[in-house]
């Protein structure tokens, strides 16, 4: 949208001065204005559903003669039982509730609005009987009398026997069985699990007993993972050496023992083995031995990029230093996890409620069985797909606010020099700079990353619905575009939230920003690697640290209280509680680094040091650049200006 520049604006482009938090501009105007008209498109769905009566459909519930319970019904045309009174009737009871469809994920079942839901099995038709005259309720089809429920002429009018006992769903007035266990098949991938009731029951009572413990584990993640933030900071050095080191060690070991089994294993006399056991001896052998060669050429590569990259693992522990100094100043950046995820919740509520809307708007029509649907015909037909794209869209455009927002307030914090200066709320601040300038940038950004997500979940999707059938050359050509999708998808992600500091910084549209941080990364390849295993790895070791020590406190808890039979569920459901709070904030940390590295990139390139164009790094990052500028000096390659005494931004 006129953003994307030529060759010879970019080569001017990439001789621009950078002027961090100097000027402020609005980017990708025209991205926004197109969100905007997306996002009305959205509204237009929501309400053209409400008002075509499909949230009364859908809160109060229809039968299948098209009739909404608990209010008066207009007849429709030659669809018989339909324009009924429905008053006094406000439920919706299934005759075969339990009967459902996974193909079309609906209930093959004839739907009556009744006055009351029975509250306990009934086991004959004498009971149903006895149920409509006492409470009034009838619950065979609506031209049949309950004097007539024990003759012939109930014969696939009246409901299942034995009719499961069930309560009203809130809010939206059906008939649900109390006993679920009849759909159990609706989950097709658990049914050999979920098929005994007793093992079914015991884990629900083990969750329903420990809920109190559930919580205070969750809790404990919740600490663990604040707690794992700030001592990062403060061994950031150790715990970066000690990764390294076992990692190298780890690998020599189990090189070192694969070699010792080949060795033992050629040395092991063949005489006393079978000769029917011989060519299996042999074809073990030759499997250790390629893998000691295997693992041998990997462990030499692993020392290689270790020792190419010893010197920029320092950067990485400044990086980290750095990073647990941006949390103090700005401790508000540890509740970004929070609000991204209100916000999701949120926006997938109101989806999950227009899609429901979806699901029982447009006109009556009967089917073969001479029940009643709801379809929309024409253009209209198509809008779901419109609202799964908006589901894709929003979602990335709040996940790219979150990484704005955290750029935005780090830039802030990086380029003030001295840090009494910071405004009084700097995430606040980021805020708003995100709305008045950068909401079309934040827009095309995560248009590009929905891009390539559909049409990856497209090829999933006929994956999945192949299954079995294609040929082996078809399902690794399926698998590799869904692969390359999923990597490309990956590297824009990055990209995206590299671009989005750039904007912080220069407030340059995306494209611009984007081409900017490319340059600056591949001129910094080797530290973006440094960065990206080292650091990664460390966080991720971190997240397994806070898993490991949540579920060992579980299982000393739970291990005390013997009336739980089955603890397995309440363990796994705060494990992955667990881990997806130790990810919402180590990944808070990672994207903290990344964009102290982007900061620190561009600070070492614009700037030297010399009067005028002072850096503006901390004091952690200074050191590392000196002692740099000083191993190159004793390497010969030093000049004059190397050997500048460099001088840290005040503090």
């Amino acid at each position: 949208m006129g953003c994307c520049s030529s060759a010879s604006s970019a080569a001017q482009s990439s001789k621009r001065e950078w002027k961090p938090l100097e000027e402020r501009s609005c980017t990708d105007i025209p991205w926004l204005l197109l969100f905007i008209l997306f996002c009305i498109g959205m509204g237009f769905i929501c309400g053209f559903s409400v008002a075509t009566g499909a949230a009364a459909r859908l809160v109060s519930g229809y039968d299948s003669y098209g009739n909404i319970c608990g209010q008066k019904n207009a007849k429709l045309e030659a669809i018989p039982n339909s324009g009924m009174d429905h008053t006094h009737r406000k439920y919706v009871f299934f005759l075969d509730p339990c009967h459902l469809d996974l193909i079309n994920r609906k209930i093959k079942s004839v739907a009556l609005c009744v006055a009351a839901c029975p509250r306990q099995e009934l086991k004959t038709l004498s009971d149903v009987q006895k149920f409509a005259e006492t409470n009034g309720s009838a619950l065979c089809s609506y031209n049949l009398k309950p004097s007539e429920y024990t003759t012939s002429k109930a014969s696939g009018l009246c409901p299942k026997l034995p009719v499961p006992a069930s309560a009203p769903i809130p809010f939206f007035h059906r008939c649900a069985p109390v006993n679920i266990s009849c759909y159990a098949k609706f989950a097709e991938a658990l049914i050999t699990f979920v098929s005994d009731n007793s093992v079914l029951h015991r884990l629900i009572s083990g969750v329903m007993t420990s809920k109190e413990i559930i919580l205070g584990l969750c809790l404990l993640s919740l600490v663990l993972s604040m707690i794992l933030m700030v001592i990062i900071r403060y061994i950031s050095r150790i715990l970066v050496w000690i990764v390294t080191i076992l990692v190298i060690l780890g690998s020599l070991g189990g090189t070192g023992v694969l070699w010792w089994l080949y060795a033992k294993q050629r040395k092991s006399p063949k005489e006393t083995v079978l000769p029917e056991q011989l060519q299996i001896a042999e074809d073990n052998l030759r499997a250790l031995l390629i893998y000691a060669i295997s693992a041998t050429v990997f462990t030499v590569i692993l020392f290689l990029i270790m020792l190419v990259m010893r010197k920029r693992v320092a950067l990485t522990i400044a990086l980290f230093h750095v990073a647990g100094k941006v949390f103090i100043h700005l401790p508000l950046l540890v509740f970004q996890p929070f609000w991204t995820f209100f916000a999701l919740v949120l926006f997938w509520a109101y989806w999950i409620m227009t899609l429901l809307f979806l699901g029982t708007t447009g006109s009556a029509v009967q089917n073969e069985q001479g029940f009643v649907e709801f379809r929309v015909s024409g253009p209209l037909q198509y809008m779901w797909w419109y609202h799964v794209v908006g589901l894709i869209w929003i979602s990335e455009f709040i996940l790219a606010c979150q990484q704005m927002t955290v750029a935005g307030a780090v830039v802030t914090y990086y380029f003030t020099r001295d840090k009494r200066n910071l405004p009084f709320t700097p995430i606040l601040a980021s805020v708003n700079r995100l709305i008045r300038y950068h909401l079309g940038t934040v827009a095309k950004g995560s248009f590009i990353i929905t891009l390539v997500k559909i049409p990856r979940m497209i090829l999933m999707y006929v994956h999945s619905q192949l299954k079995g059938k294609e040929n082996a050359c078809a399902r690794c050509m399926l698998k590799a575009c869904i692969c390359c999708l999923w990597c490309l998808e990956k590297c824009l992600n990055y990209l995206n939230q590299n671009a989005y500091t750039a904007t912080a910084i220069n407030s340059t549209n995306f494209c611009t920003s984007a081409k900017d941080a490319f340059v600056i990364l591949v001129e910094n390849a080797l530290r973006v690697a440094a960065i990206n295993t080292v650091g990664d790895f460390m966080l991720f070791l971190g997240k397994v640290l806070i898993v490991c020590s949540t579920g060992l406190a579980g299982i000393m808890l739970l291990n005390y209280h013997q009336d739980y039979t089955v603890w397995v569920l309440p363990l796994i459901i705060v494990c992955l509680f667990a881990f997806l709070v130790a990810h919402c904030f180590l990944s808070i940390y990672e994207m903290v680094v990344d964009v102290l590295f982007l900061c620190f990139a561009i600070d070492t390139k614009y700037n030297d040091g010399s009067p005028g164009r002072e850096f503006y790094m901390d004091k952690v990052l200074m050191e590392f650049v000196e002692n740099s500028r000083k191993a190159v000096k004793e390497a010969g390659k030093g000049g004059v200006a190397d050997a500048r005494e460099l001088k840290p931004m005040v503090k």
